[in-house]
């Protein structure tokens, strides 16, 4: 049985007296969600803070982002190795935001993949499509070409580490969510390819999370749904609760 996991997405969000709030909140809500994981992505600046504010509780940090070097002239840009030194355990890598809006690329999208790996990061790897490739009928492909361009060269047993994240580019910071039929069937898809790749028993164990426009009202129906394992919330995940 996978076990859910739910993640809050910060993104470019919060100063460090709302970290330390969060951080005496989170612990009490979890009581309630003990057949649930926590995981929490914040900017670099916030992770020191919430890794000492949170240490001990069932909740997970990860960066948003990571350079595939370990260290360099790369100004601006944080490595997996010091995600680790400040407690990360996890790496979203592809995040839709940072396709579209950095103009990284399905290369880079690969490169952090194994950098991730090779530091004992446990990477989301993010994959979806736009309105406009869906409305022309290309999730399938979109979805298929980003799965397997990050994944080269990923073997079966680095792959067991990987969480998927699938995230329709136009249901994000929209307050549009996919259906849970519509979610559903491109969860299918994904663990179908990840079969594919990896043998029955890999897909069977990999959590794909579905992130887009995610609210407490809507998580429930989604996660009803046979592949959807979890969540990873944008805006809802700033309160606590």
């Amino acid at each position: 049985m996978r076990r859910p996991l739910v993640a809050g997405n910060w993104k470019m969000n919060h100063l460090t007296q709302d970290a330390l709030s969060f951080s005496e909140a989170i612990p009490q809500a979890l009581e309630r969600c003990s057949d649930v994981d926590a995981a929490l992505f914040a900017t670099p600046t916030l992770l020191p803070t919430l890794a000492r504010a949170l240490a001990g509780s069932r909740v997970r940090l990860g960066g948003q982002n990571c350079h595939w070097e370990r260290e360099g002239a790369f100004t601006g840009e944080v490595s997996p190795v010091q995600l680790t030194d400040v407690g990360c355990s996890l790496v979203l890598v592809g995040h839709s935001e940072r396709r579209q809006l950095f103009g990284e690329t399905e290369e880079a999208t690969r490169l952090k993949v194994h950098a991730a790996l090779d530091t004992g990061l446990e990477p989301v790897l993010c994959v979806g499509e736009t309105e406009e490739e869906r409305e022309r009928g290309a999730t399938f492909d979109v979805l298929r070409r980003q799965l397997r361009e990050a994944l080269d060269s990923i073997g079966k047993d680095r792959a067991r580490r990987l969480t998927l994240a699938y995230e329709p580019v136009w249901a994000i910071g929209t307050g549009r969510t996919a259906t849970p039929e519509i979610a559903q069937e491109a969860h299918a898809f994904l663990r179908g390819e990840f079969e594919s790749l990896y043998g029955t028993a890999s897909a069977r164990s990999c959590r794909i999370l579905y992130g887009g426009s995610v609210k407490p009202d809507n998580l429930a129906t989604l996660l009803e749904q046979e592949d959807i394992d979890g969540g990873l919330v944008g805006g809802a995940s700033l309160e606590a609760e």
